[in-house]
């Protein structure tokens, strides 16, 4: 891998890689305060939180000069268990094929984190936490919160575990424009920033699908102005529309292609009817349904709208930052940019102008395309070419600290 370079993708790149090692086995959530009336967390609106508790998930060793740290910043609908299993579960962390000893990001070697963000539904304080100045549950009096938001508290977490400085931060989609945030605002505190399918600033288009997923939720007769819980009820048939069709956006044509075609979900006839006569049209469904199980509408409304005013380059001349990324450049972090060919969500255009603007800057640069046909959510699979370019980074990261 070369510091500025554009890296060109080979045609035996998209196959799917079977994870190395066993995995990190059973795993825990912890729960940490790490804000409280006496240490209120101060928003970059200027409102103020009292109460601020954090779930959050370690794997790996902290080596004695606290230096082999990686953070990993999930994605909108993601939690703390990026890898492992809980106990009494089957089901793996959302990153598991990718943490662990042995594998991309090698807990041999390394100390994994991976928390809930702030306004999340996954153990740390949201909308639905209770609000201790009311006693009632915060709803829409939660405040408005901003990717640097998401940063201060990581960054708090960090130093509850005695994190000196982190080796790299890795996240992909909303997790990315948070390392890209992190990384711009607090340089010293990363040697290496990995942004994988991730954006600088939304476009229309993206805005577009996230404001018609918000409606849906807020149309909702269950929604009940955000006191669903207090009424008794929720917005299951809103909050399962959004999901339907955000999972489309993650999806490529030739991803839903290769899985369903325009197969029957159940006979060679077609009904003519308007169940869900299709293997796509029930597929779909089952995603809607099982979202219902492991998120808060409210959450979805709050993460969403911090993604849409997200705008890591705003106050700068793209082609020409100037002194703009003086701070960036006297700590020396490093990054890596990636994108996947078939993701329209984010496409490759999105990460350029990350690698350019960064390059502008004179900060050092690798950008590469991945091949994939599974489009956004290629960045939650074992793709080998995508995988083999994590482990190089986070191998050449190690070199150059430990």
């Amino acid at each position: 891998m070369t510091s500025g370079s554009t890296l060109g993708p080979t045609s035996s790149e998209t196959t799917l890689g079977t994870p190395v090692g066993p995995g990190v086995g059973t795993v825990e959530t912890h729960r940490v305060r790490l804000f409280d009336a006496s240490h209120p967390l101060t928003l970059t609106s200027g409102a103020t939180l009292t109460e601020v508790d954090v779930a959050y998930e370690t794997y790996g060793e902290l080596n004695d000069e606290g230096t082999n740290a990686v953070f990993i910043c999930h994605a909108l609908t993601g939690d703390a268990n990026a890898a492992g299993t809980h106990e009494g579960s089957r089901k793996a962390g959302w990153w598991d094929n990718l943490i662990g000893p042995g594998r991309p990001v090698d807990t041999d070697h390394l100390f994994v984190v991976s928390a809930n963000l702030l306004g999340g539904c996954q153990g740390t304080t949201g909308p639905a936490s209770m609000n201790p100045a009311t006693g009632r549950e915060y709803g829409l009096d939660f405040p408005l919160l901003q990717m640097a938001d998401f940063v201060t508290v990581h960054r708090a977490l960090l130093a509850h575990l005695g994190v000196r400085r982190l080796l790299a931060a890795v996240g992909g989609s909303l997790g990315g424009m948070q390392v890209l945030q992190w990384a711009l605002s607090h340089p010293e505190d990363m040697t290496h920033a990995l942004i994988i399918a991730a954006s600088s600033r939304l476009t229309a288009q993206n805005i577009a699908f996230s404001a018609v997923a918000r409606e849906a939720i807020k149309r909702d007769p269950g929604f009940a102005e955000g006191r669903y819980r207090e009424n008794g009820t929720n917005p299951d048939f809103g909050l399962s529309i959004a999901r339907m069709m955000a999972h489309i956006t993650y999806l490529s044509e030739e991803g839903l292609a290769e899985k369903f075609g325009r197969r029957f979900q159940d006979s060679e006839t077609p009904r003519h009817g308007f169940g869900a006569d299709f293997a796509v049209e029930s597929y779909l469904n089952y995603q809607g349904e099982a979202f219902l199980n492991r998120f808060d509408a409210l959450s979805y409304l709050y993460l969403t709208r911090v993604m849409d005013y997200f705008d890591a380059f705003a106050d700068i001349d793209e082609d020409r930052p100037g002194d703009a990324f003086a701070a960036v450049q006297q700590a020396g972090t490093k990054f890596c940019v990636l994108s996947f060919d078939t993701d329209w969500r984010f496409d490759t255009s999105h990460s350029r102008r990350i690698a350019h603007v960064l390059e502008r800057g004179r900060l050092p640069v690798t950008f590469r395309e991945i091949p994939s046909v599974w489009g956004h959510d290629s960045f939650l699979l074992p793709i080998s070419a995508y995988h083999d370019t994590i482990r190089a980074f986070l191998e050449r990261a190690q070199e150059e600290v430990l």
